[in-house]
């Protein structure tokens, strides 16, 4: 591992930042993205908590609806019919606490790479369920990094755990 992964490293020190700048600079921006894609789960929890998903068949509808686009042979329209619609309210529990749950840890820097997977859950079961584009794509990067590189230790919460831990 890398010495700026490690949580015992001072990456926050000048003197490191100043021996380091390309690292520095990438811890950043991984940071940055980190926070970004925090915020986007949580506009997406929290918006689905005020449509009403966790207490309607909000989630069944968009499921009916969905199946009505795409061909009746696709593996989307199994997923959906064998798995989603049936166990609906589940999924949409699942989806809105999934979504929460990344959200904190990836703002917090709380159990990030947990916080990464559960994301990476979410959208592969949106990709099976027939939402899949390109516009995914950057998503799934950005999760496969977020589980690469374990950012809470760098700035969060994990940092502190860490050294409570040690």
């Amino acid at each position: 591992m890398s010495e700026a992964i490690t949580s015992r490293t001072p990456i926050w020190s000048l003197a490191w930042i100043k021996q380091n700048p390309v690292r520095f600079t990438g811890i950043l921006v991984h940071l940055l993205l980190r926070t970004l894609f925090g915020v986007f789960w949580l506009a997406a929890g929290l918006n689905k908590i005020n449509k009403h998903w966790l207490t309607t068949d909000v989630l069944q509808r968009i499921f009916l609806d969905r199946l009505t686009e795409m061909p009746p042979d696709s593996f989307a329209v199994f997923y959906l019919q064998a798995f989603a619609l049936p166990l609906y309210k589940l999924v949409a529990w699942v989806i809105v606490f999934g979504e929460l749950y990344a959200a904190v840890g990836l703002l917090l820097g709380w159990t990030t790479r947990r916080a990464a997977a559960v994301s990476f859950f979410i959208l592969v079961n949106l990709a099976i369920g027939g939402y899949y584009d390109a516009s995914l794509l950057p998503f799934f990067m950005l999760n496969i990094i977020f589980l690469c590189w374990p950012s809470g230790p760098w700035l969060g919460l994990d940092r502190w755990l860490s050294r409570k831990s040690a």
